[in-house]
């Protein structure tokens, strides 16, 4: 498996993380990225890359708010876009990107439409 940027590391982390398994534990407390299908993680890089491709003029005007030290701006924008994207209550649009970055990386993000991760009959995790 190829190695993963910063920005898409950290949406497969935050897709991990905020989705839940038929037991309602989050996903990444029993699976990690080598636990999803080859065909997902395949859709997840591209996305990410088509994301961050077509905002790269939006990432290069707006820095991340959030405080020094927590995440890299890539690893947080990654975050973001999962969370946006898939509607959860924080993203782009919370208060740590700038306006109108942040509505136009809302926006952007939620033109990919949802994705729900669930885990099949052989254990791996597809979306």
């Amino acid at each position: 498996m190829e190695k993963l940027d910063n920005f898409t590391a950290a949406y497969v982390e935050a897709a991990l993380w905020s989705s839940t398994g038929d037991n309602g534990r989050p996903l990444d407390r029993d699976y990690s990225l080598f636990d999803i299908s080859g065909e997902t993680v395949k859709q997840m890089i591209a996305d990410c890359a088509k994301f961050q491709t077509e905002n790269s003029e939006l990432f290069l005007r707006a820095t991340c708010r959030r405080g020094p030290g927590w995440y890299s701006q890539a690893t947080q924008a990654g975050h973001d876009f999962w969370l946006t994207r898939n509607g959860h209550g924080a993203g782009f649009w919370d208060g740590d990107w700038p306006e109108p970055e942040a509505s136009l990386l809302t926006e952007a993000s939620r033109k990919f439409g949802e994705v729900n991760l669930y885990v099949g009959d052989d254990g791996k995790i597809y979306a």
